[in-house]
């Protein structure tokens, strides 16, 4: 109940536009449910009018018949017109409500640090704006109205079965409290149950992006046996999950079942003998039964719910672990700014680790002039990488500080510092659309001659002037439809188009040819010039004219010099160089 109330309290900024509409809706709602309650007392003064008439052998009114049956019908009709408003409104007031939420997820996902989404995988965070979102929406357009009226018609049925016989209402009134005390049982046994069904799901989402995104590699190492394992023990788990939900609280139905006919049976016997002592009429005993029915079908309708509403709940508890993340620490109050970059850049004394008790770098300190080429080298896992994430404030320095042209990038707006940066990674990434929108992505005004020069620059323009439609080409959604190298070749133009004064390359052309490879190092000498650039490399020919070398080893810099004084100090460099080299 806690969390139930913690939740409606997060949930309220997101209703309180459609207040109104939501006012409507349960007007509309409350009118059609006292349309249901009246309409069996109509029905009951027909049925006990006629049987009067028969008993005693006489001529009907059908004046006094048809004034009824008309009531009934305008009933009828003012019920059904309600409900058609009362869907009309709540549908409306609910989806545009879910535009909502999943645009709030998705401005949040753009304010969480970089670290969240190491931690969550992204079959799970889709699961979450899409899957988990629509799962609230179903809820409250299928729970809140039958939840309202259910209400109603709980409280219109009881006071319509006290106006009608006292005795029998007590004896309704009397059991009632079992169902209830049933169902509370019933929704304590199964709503942890229903969150583990929702992280499940979450969990096979994940592992569904993750084997299709990798399924090319999957085919290479013949893992097909692996990823189908891995797959069934996350279905057997949503399977297990999903059973023992259901199970749970599909046995609230036939148990509030068994306690309303066991009232109905007392009801007919005693009401019956009432009949046939003249304390009741028929008709009267006919409504009667009715509004037991009416109490039961609300609650009946409420244990359908229960399900859908459930997993709602878990549901919102998973969109809210989102919302509620904590995000990247704010810029400061008055960031400082620099009217003229120039690039260079001071490390001193950088400490840093993922977790507090794993340090990954260690007071680690150098001083970049503006306009050198800086090559980072070593093994795997030493921390080049990292190095340049802390670059870009993607994590911050546990200790020590990074400085371009003398100021701490945590004093200046991550906006203004990642501008300043121009960044081509070894993973690429492309979205779909047109080549020219690719290239120009992040530049918003660029011309289309400005693009062509990048691509030039490049080596791109050649392969682009061969494709259908040129620049105009459409990029599909998974990016296949160009090659790896053609691709990284794009990601080059677009760091070129963008003209930053730093240049990070991470491994820039590991995907295309030898001979592309020697193009593309000539054309990044072109485009490195009067530009601070960094480049992480593990081919160690390709960064021989670097300015500097960073020779990284267990998160120090164990050397640094250009490449002829680090061969000649025949140490760790030499060593890597060597290695690479040796026949």
């Amino acid at each position: 109940m806690k969390q139930l109330k913690q939740i409606l309290k997060d949930l309220m900024p997101f209703i309180a536009p459609f207040k109104k509409f939501f006012i409507f809706s349960i007007f509309f709602i409350v009118l059609a449910s006292t349309m249901t309650v009246v309409a069996p007392y109509v029905e009951g003064m027909i049925t006990t009018y006629l049987l009067s008439v028969v008993s005693k052998n006489g001529a009907i009114n059908f004046q006094y018949i048809l004034q009824l049956i008309a009531v009934l019908l305008g009933i009828y009709i003012t019920g059904s017109g309600s409900r058609i408003l009362y869907q009309f409104i709540l549908t409306e007031a609910i989806q545009n409500m879910m535009k909502d939420l999943r645009q709030a997820i998705n401005v949040k996902i753009h304010k969480l640090p970089v670290s969240y989404f190491d931690k969550h995988t992204t079959g799970d965070l889709m699961s979450r704006m899409a899957s988990d979102v629509e799962t609230v929406s179903n809820a409250l357009q299928q729970s809140l109205a039958v939840f309202v009226s259910s209400i109603l018609m709980l409280l219109f049925a009881i006071g319509a079965m006290y106006a009608i016989n006292v005795k029998l209402a007590l004896i309704v009134t009397l059991i009632l409290p079992f169902t209830l005390v049933y169902g509370k049982f019933i929704v304590k046994k199964s709503q942890p149950r229903y969150q583990n069904l929702q992280n499940a799901l979450g969990d096979l989402n994940g592992v569904i992006q993750e084997k299709y995104s990798g399924y090319k590699e999957i085919m290479l190492f013949d893992k097909q046996e692996d990823s189908i394992e891995e797959f069934m023990a996350v279905n057997q788990n949503l399977c297990n999950q999903s059973f023992m939900s259901q199970f749970v609280s599909g046995m609230l139905t036939p148990g509030i079942n068994l306690i309303t006919y066991l009232c109905i049976g007392v009801v007919v016997y005693l009401g019956g003998l009432d009949v046939l002592a003249g304390v009741m009429l028929v008709g009267q005993l006919q409504a009667f039964i009715r509004y037991i029915w009416q109490v039961s079908d609300p609650l009946n309708q409420m244990s359908d719910l229960i399900q859908i509403l459930q997993a709602a709940v878990a549901s919102l508890v998973r969109i809210f672990e989102v919302l509620d993340a904590t995000e990247e620490l704010p810029d400061h109050k008055q960031p400082k700014t620099i009217a003229d970059v120039h690039g260079s850049v001071q490390m001193k004394d950088v400490a840093f680790g993922y977790t507090p008790d794993t340090i990954l770098l260690h007071d680690l300190s150098v001083d970049i002039k503006s306009g050198q080429m800086v090559a980072i080298v070593g093994p795997t896992g030493v921390g080049k990488t990292t190095l340049i994430n802390l670059l870009m404030r993607f994590y911050d320095v546990n200790g020590g500080a990074i400085c371009v042209d003398g100021v701490d990038i945590r004093d200046l707006a991550r906006d203004d510092l990642r501008s300043m940066f121009g960044m081509v990674l070894q993973d690429t990434w492309l979205f779909k659309g047109t080549i020219k929108e690719n290239i120009a992505y992040g530049v918003d005004h660029a011309t289309d001659e400005q693009i062509e020069e990048a691509a030039k620059i490049a080596n791109a323009h050649h392969f682009i002037r061969t494709l259908p439609d040129g620049y105009n080409m459409v990029i599909n959604e998974e990016g296949n439809n160009i090659s790896q190298g053609e691709k990284q070749l794009l990601t080059i133009a677009r760091a070129i188009v963008a003209d930053p004064k730093i240049m990070i390359l991470d491994e820039a052309t590991s995907s295309v040819d030898t001979r592309l490879e020697q193009m593309l190092q000539e054309a990044m000498s072109k485009i490195m010039e009067g530009r601070t650039s960094f480049v992480i490399a593990h081919r160690l020919s390709t960064i021989k004219n670097a300015d500097v070398i960073l020779v990284m080893k267990d998160g120090n810099i164990v050397e640094q010099g250009n490449h002829e004084t680090l061969l000649a100090k025949k140490g760790y460099y030499e060593q890597l160089y060597n290695a690479q080299f040796a026949e």
